[in-house]
C-alpha cells in the first residue's frame, strides 16, 4: 500500500466494544459466518478502493500515496465514512452511498417502481426518502377502472412491507422517512399513522410545512386543503388543529417529525434542477428525486491540544478557541472532501437513475461527531454560550474549508456538470454541497466519541441493540476526571460508588460532595433544556449547507406543550426540521440509562410489589358491545395505581375469566413499576365485532373500554384521540364508518339496520 508495507500497519487503539460493533457488522466473514479481517484489514480495503478514483485523474503513483494518506486518515479515527462505505468498499456490493430519495409519483406503475428502487437500495445498505404528497388521497376517483384510491398511507403499508423482507447488505434492516405536505387531504390519517406503536416501525415520519402554515397555527387559521391530482381545494381545517395533532403524536411515540420544506429549498444549490421535496431517513440530508449522497464525520474530540501542546495563533484566539488544533482541523477537512468525492467515482450505485442524478451534482455531507466530547475536554458546559462560541466557529471554518477544497477539487478534476444550473456558476465548485450534520451512532462507537452534536446521552449507560447486542458504557473522560480529583476507583474508592451509582442511573448532579465544575461540564442530554438542545441545532445549521440530525430530547415527565414549544422554537431559530424524542416513549430506544435496563429497553426492573392490605379507588361505568362494564382502579396509600377489577354486567363464562386475567395481569403490571402509558397504549384501539357507543365515542372492545378510563383518569381529563372518520364533503360523524374490523375475513364493517355487518363475506353479529 505505497511506501508502508502491509506488515507495518500498526494495531489501532480500539475500544472492545469497537471491536465488538466491528465484528457484528462490519468486517469481512467466510461462509461459516467466521470473522476473516482485522479492523486494521477493513480500513486499508477501503483505502485502496476509494483511492481507486485517483486513477481518472492522475497517475498511479497518485493513488499509491492517497491510499495512505486515506488509510491514516482513518486509522487515526479523525474522520469515518459512512457505515455502506466501511461494509462494502471493496466487496462485491460495492455501494458506498447511505443516503437516497426515491420519487412516488401517482400511477401504479411509478408507485411500484419506486418501491423496487427502494428495495435494490436497501439490499445494497442505504437508507431511503419519500414524498407522498403527490399520491391523490383516499376515496378520490380513478378513472382508469372507475373505482377510488385508497391513498397514500395503504401504499405506505407496501413500501414498509418490502423494506421488513430486505436486509441491508445481510447486516441490518432497512430505513425510510415518509414525508407528506401539510396541505395534503390525508394529512391527519398520515399524522396518526404511527399511534399504534407497532404499524410503520421502520419508516421515521415527518410533515412538510411551510411560513404561511406556521403563521396560521400560530393565529389560529384555517387553510385549505388542496388534492395532489389536479390542485383543487378540496376543504379546510384549522391549522391549529393540525399542529396540535402533530405536537400530540410526538409527545406520544417521536413521530411525526416537522420539515420545513421553504426554508430548505431557499438553501436548494440547484433550483432550476426542481424542488426538494424528501430527505434521507433521519432528515440532515435533502435530495432532489433519484439523488443519493455519501457522508461522513471529523472526530472533533481528536482536535483540542493537550497541556504538553503549544496554542497555536490564528484567527480564533478569544475565549477557549485557541486550544483546538486548527491547523490540523483544516487539513483533515480537506482530505475528507477529496475522500468523499472519490466515493463517487468508486461507487456501485443499485439502479441507473441515481448514478445519473448523483454524479450530476456530486453532493457530499462531511459533518463531525464528538462535539460533546470536545466541550469536556475544553471544560465548557454544553449549555453555554462559550459552546456556542465553539459551535460558531468550528462548524463556520469546517464548511468554509471544505467549500475551497472543493473548488480546488474542480481546478483539478472540473466542476459538478449542473454547475450552470446552480447558485455556484460564477464560482465553480466540484461539489453541489459539501456539509451535513448526519448521526453518528455506530459511528462515535467505532471512534470512541460522543454521537454528532449531541450531548452526553449519561455518563454511563447500556446501549440496547446495537448490532445485535447489549452494551455497558462509561465515558472515558469522567474516569479522567475523577482520578484528576483524587477519587479513588479501587473498589472501596469514592470514585468507583460514584461510577456505580451512575450505571444504576443516578445523575451526577444528583450525588453529594461532586465539585460544581464537574456537574456542570459533564451534563446530559435530559439535564440540557429543549431550547438549549434547540440553540445548538440551529447554531450548527447556521454554518451547515445542508441540515443537522439532532434528537430534542426530553424527559419521560415531560407535557405536550413543552414539544408543542420546541417545534415553534425550532422554527423561530431558523432550523431546516425537528425531531423530539421523550424518554421511555416507545417500547425499544437504543440509549438505556440504569443498570436494570431488560433487553427489551424498557427501564424497569421486574419486580412485584406486594398488595397493600388497604386500597381506595373509584369505579366507573362504560358501555360495550358486551354490555355495560363497570372498571374499578384502586391506589395505594401513596396514591399510586395498584390493581385494576372489572365486571362485566351479568356475564360469566369465557367473557369474565379473559377480563380477570387482563386486569390481574395489569394489577401485575402497575405494582412492577410498568408505565401507565405503556400498559393503556397496548389495550388502546383492540378491536372486536361488537363496536358500542359510550358518551359520544365509540368503545372498540372491552380492553379499549379499560383503557380509555385508564387514560382518562390519568391524564386527569378527556382525551380520547378521534376515531370518527368524517365524510370529505359534509363533515358529519357517522357511526357507520368505525373502523370495526369482520373477525372472519377482516374486512370493515359497517353499522347496518342496527347491526354491524360484513359486505365482504356476510358476516353480523345480530
Amino acid at each position: 500500500m505505497g511506501r508502508r508495507k502491509r506488515n507495518q500497519v500498526l494495531k489501532m487503539q480500539l475500544s472492545n466494544n469497537a471491536r465488538a460493533v466491528l465484528e457484528k457488522r462490519y468486517l469481512r466473514k467466510d461462509d461459516d459466518g467466521n470473522v476473516i479481517e482485522t479492523p486494521e484489514d477493513m480500513f486499508l480495503r477501503v483505502a485502496k478502493t476509494v483511492a481507486m478514483a485517483e486513477y481518472n485523474y492522475g497517475k498511479a503513483e497518485d493513488a499509491w500515496h492517497w491510499e495512505e494518506k486515506f488509510y491514516d486518515l482513518m486509522t487515526s479515527l479523525d474522520f469515518l465514512p459512512n457505515s455502506p462505505t466501511l461494509m462494502n468498499a471493496g466487496n462485491t456490493l460495492g455501494q458506498l452511498s447511505g443516503c437516497f430519495v426515491v420519487p412516488v409519483g401517482d400511477s401504479m406503475e411509478e408507485i411500484f417502481h419506486a418501491i423496487t428502487c427502494a428495495a435494490l437500495i436497501h439490499k445494497s445498505g442505504g437508507g431511503t426518502g419519500f414524498s407522498f404528497s403527490r399520491l391523490r388521497p383516499k376515496g378520490d376517483l380513478v378513472r382508469s377502472t372507475g373505482g377510488v384510491s385508497s391513498g397514500p398511507i395503504s401504499f405506505m403499508k407496501v413500501f414498509s412491507s418490502a423494506t421488513d423482507v430486505v436486509t441491508q447488505g445481510g447486516k441490518r434492516h432497512g430505513a425510510n422517512m415518509a414525508i407528506m405536505s401539510v396541505y395534503h387531504p390525508d394529512i391527519m390519517e398520515f399524522i396518526a399513522c404511527k399511534k399504534d406503536g407497532i404499524s410503520f416501525t421502520n419508516f421515521n415520519i415527518s410533515v412538510a410545512v411551510d411560513d404561511r402554515f406556521m403563521r396560521c397555527a400560530v393565529e389560529g387559521k384555517d387553510y385549505d386543503l388542496v388534492n395532489p391530482k389536479d390542485g383543487s381545494v378540496v376543504g379546510s381545517i384549522n391549522a391549529r388543529d393540525v399542529f396540535d395533532r402533530v405536537v400530540e403524536m410526538a409527545w406520544r411515540n417521536g413521530d411525526p417529525g416537522l420539515v420545513f420544506l421553504d426554508r430548505i429549498n431557499q438553501h436548494n444549490p440547484t433550483p432550476i434542477l426542481g424542488a426538494i421535496e424528501a430527505t434521507n431517513p433521519c432528515g440532515e440530508q435533502p435530495l432532489l428525486p433519484f439523488e443519493s449522497c455519501n457522508l461522513g464525520s471529523i472526530n472533533l474530540s481528536k482536535f483540542v491540544l493537550t497541556e504538553s501542546q503549544n496554542a497555536p495563533t490564528g484567527m480564533f484566539d478569544e475565549l477557549y478557541c485557541n486550544k483546538i488544533h486548527w491547523g490540523h482541523l483544516k487539513e483533515i477537512t480537506e482530505l475528507a472532501v477529496r475522500f468523499l468525492d472519490n466515493v463517487i467515482d468508486v461507487n456501485v450505485y443499485p439502479v441507473n437513475e441515481i448514478e445519473e442524478n448523483t454524479k450530476r451534482t456530486r453532493k457530499i455531507g462531511l459533518g463531525v461527531m464528538g462535539f460533546a466530547d470536545m466541550l469536556v475536554s475544553l471544560k465548557i458546559p454544553y449549555d453555554s454560550e462559550e459552546a456556542v462560541v465553539i459551535a460558531e466557529s468550528v462548524m463556520s471554518s469546517v464548511t468554509e474549508w471544505a467549500r475551497e477544497a472543493s473548488r480546488q477539487l474542480a481546478l483539478e478534476r472540473g466542476a459538478f456538470p449542473a454547475v450552470e444550473q446552480s447558485k455556484y456558476k460564477d464560482d465553480p465548485c466540484r461539489n453541489a454541497c459539501v456539509t451535513t450534520i448526519a448521526p453518528t451512532g455506530s459511528l462515535s462507537l467505532i471512534a470512541n466519541c460522543s454521537s454528532g452534536i449531541e450531548p452526553l446521552f449519561a455518563l454511563a449507560f447500556k446501549r440496547i441493540g446495537q448490532a445485535g447486542m447489549d452494551m455497558e458504557e462509561i465515558n472515558s473522560l469522567l474516569m479522567e476526571s475523577l482520578v484528576e480529583k483524587g477519587l479513588e476507583l479501587s473498589i472501596d474508592g469514592r470514585g468507583r460508588k460514584i461510577i456505580l451509582d451512575l450505571v444504576a442511573g443516578k445523575k451526577l448532579s444528583e450525588m453529594d460532595g461532586i465539585p460544581e465544575d464537574m456537574r456542570k461540564i459533564f451534563v446530559t442530554a435530559h439535564e440540557v433544556s429543549p431550547g438549549w438542545h434547540v440553540r445548538m441545532q440551529s447554531v450548527f445549521q447556521k454554518h451547515t449547507e445542508n441540515a443537522v440530525s439532532k434528537t430534542i430530547n426530553f424527559p419521560h415527565g415531560a407535557s405536550v406543550d413543552d414539544i408543542r414549544n420546541a417545534y415553534l422554537l425550532a422554527y423561530q431559530e431558523g432550523c431546516k426540521g425537528i425531531t423530539v424524542y421523550r424518554d421511555r416513549s416507545r417500547d425499544v430506544q437504543v440509549l438505556n440509562v440504569g443498570r436494570e435496563t431488560a433487553s427489551d429497553g424498557s427501564n424497569y426492573k421486574p419486580y412485584l410489589s406486594s398488595r397493600p392490605n388497604l386500597t381506595w379507588g373509584f369505579t366507573e361505568k362504560i358501555v360495550t358491545g358486551c354490555g355495560n362494564l363497570y372498571i374499578t382502579v384502586n391506589s395505594d396509600d401513596e396514591g399510586d395505581w395498584c390493581e385494576v377489577f372489572t365486571t362485566l354486567g351479568k356475564s360469566g363464562g369465557c367473557s369474565a375469566a379473559l377480563l380477570e386475567a387482563i386486569t390481574r395481569l395489569i394489577s401485575i403490571s402497575l405494582r412492577s413499576g410498568v408505565d401507565i402509558d405503556w400498559i393503556i397504549k397496548h389495550l388502546k384501539d383492540i378491536r372486536c365485532p361488537s363496536v358500542s357507543w359510550d358518551a359520544g365515542r365509540p368503545i372498540l372492545s372491552c380492553p379499549d373500554a379499560i383503557a380509555t378510563i385508564l387514560e382518562k383518569h390519568h391524564l386527569g381529563r378527556d382525551n380520547f384521540p378521534e376515531r370518527i372518520q368524517k365524510d370529505r364533503s359534509t363533515g358529519i360523524s357517522s357511526d357507520k364508518f368505525v373502523n370495526a374490523t369482520c373477525p372472519d375475513c377482516g374486512a370493515s364493517l359497517v353499522m347496518q339496520e342496527g347491526c354491524f355487518f360484513c359486505g365482504s363475506c356476510g358476516y353480523t353479529k345480530c
